[in-house]
């Protein structure tokens, strides 16, 4: 088995200078590209076997836990997508803390048979909750569960449902809002949910051409360090591009057709990992080098379009990267040339997206296995597990617990201490 965990710390401690690693505060935890330094994670575990607790989630909802302190937070719907929850679980016991009606609406809006009404992945800093319902709305909270600020204001069509996840920086909540009908990026005040700015999708001579629902995407941004200076990455129907977060201004950005893009970015080797697409419903991960405008020939270093995921992000781990096709196959890429490694069926349909924990990576599909294998260029199965559900959600860790929410319930997984 090829272990790294100093790699994973290196990411963790560079990424979020003086953060907490034991929180999961986002979606796909602290960096935002699915890490984890956690010792005592089980690699093996049933119904019976290392789950601490196994508690019911009030409602309907795939966003995936966030982990701060002594406490759960995740979304939920109810009334058909009528009510909108913000959820509190105790970290310890599981037990409900708070169930928070935070949005109502006459109209939930349309969504994809295989999405949800509460899919974003709520984001937490030292004292708030912020949850996203897409163009239905964003809420802060405090950690006793009252209702901060509400901004209900933008409008825009996203006819699959919600699921671009809201992040956080500084005093910034940044939000991805690609619909069939507007495009843009807005960075709300955290602490008042007023606009700091709003920056509209460029490109728009190419995008008037195409068809409303080819200018749709469901992405969730990553923020990088470059050069000293801070970049807002997000892919988008058509393109991804990199935004100043002061301004919002455009820095670079590169073209592909296609639309529908889900995965979140990643950044190792100098080079983001970007998914984008060669055509529609034809997936492709890029590895760029961030430039100045439309990027150049050769600062797109390569590419990669077979089996490659719509709803799973990738998984960068060193000079190797991971993702899972929604179909269950699992390819592993050398993030410096696109080489393809090996390529294994994992089986089962995927949503979630894979994290890595000190060398060992978690594929959670949708009929509740969990494939762990070792991280390196060995197709190397540690274990298979199986939990009864239906599983959309992205995994969790904190406390030196796994965390895995299904269609019901959530689970803490840890060996017995």
């Amino acid at each position: 088995m090829s272990v790294k965990p100093i790699f994973s710390l290196l990411i963790l401690t560079a990424a979020i200078p003086g953060a907490l690693l034991a929180d999961w505060p986002q979606f796909r935890g602290p960096d935002g590209q699915g890490h984890s330094n956690a010792t005592g994670i089980p690699v093996e575990w049933s119904d019976t076997k290392n789950v601490k607790w196994k508690m019911p989630v009030p409602g309907q909802g795939y966003s995936s836990p966030v982990i701060s302190g002594d406490q759960i937070w995740m979304t939920s719907a109810e009334k058909n997508g009528k009510s909108l929850h913000a959820i509190c679980l105790d970290l310890a016991t599981g037990n409900l803390l708070h169930n928070i009606e935070v949005i109502t609406t006459n109209d939930a809006g349309p969504r994809h048979r295989l999405n949800g009404y509460a899919s974003p992945t709520p984001v937490l800093d030292e004292e708030h909750v912020y949850v996203h319902f897409g163009p239905r709305g964003t809420v802060c909270l405090n950690r006793n569960g009252k209702i901060v600020w509400k901004n209900t204001g933008f409008k825009y069509n996203v006819i699959q449902g919600g699921a671009s996840s809201p992040i956080l920086h500084d005093d910034l909540l940044l939000l991805t809002c690609d619909g069939i009908d507007f495009q843009f990026i807005v960075a709300l005040e955290k602490r008042t949910g007023k606009v700091r700015w709003k920056q509209p999708r460029a490109h728009l001579e190419a995008a008037e051409k195409k068809r409303s629902i080819a200018k749709m995407s469901y992405s969730t941004p990553l923020i990088q360090s470059i050069d000293g200076k801070n970049q807002l990455v997000c892919s988008g129907a058509d393109h991804v591009a990199a935004y100043d977060l002061d301004t919002g201004r455009e820095l670079w950005w590169m073209p592909y057709d296609g639309f529908s893009i889900v995965g979140r970015p990643s950044y190792g080797n100098s080079l983001f990992y970007v998914v984008g697409s060669i055509r529609q419903d034809h997936f492709c991960v890029y590895a760029v080098r961030p430039g100045n405008g439309q990027l150049k020939t050769e600062e797109i270093v390569w590419k990669y379009s077979k089996s490659v995921p719509h709803v799973p992000s990738p998984l960068l781990v060193g000079k190797e990267i991971y993702f899972v096709h929604d179909g269950g196959v699992a390819t592993c890429l050398d993030a410096l040339t696109g080489k393809r490694i090996w390529q294994e069926r994992l089986g089962g349909n995927h949503d979630a997206s894979p994290i890595e924990i000190r060398g060992r990576l978690y594929f959670v599909n949708r009929e509740g296995k969990i494939t762990v294998l070792a991280a390196g260029r060995k197709f190397d199965v540690l274990a298979t597990n199986q939990l009864d559900g239906t599983f959309k959600a992205s995994p969790a860790v904190a406390d030196g617990a796994l965390f895995l929410r299904n269609g019901t319930h959530l689970f803490r997984i840890e060996a017995k201490r």
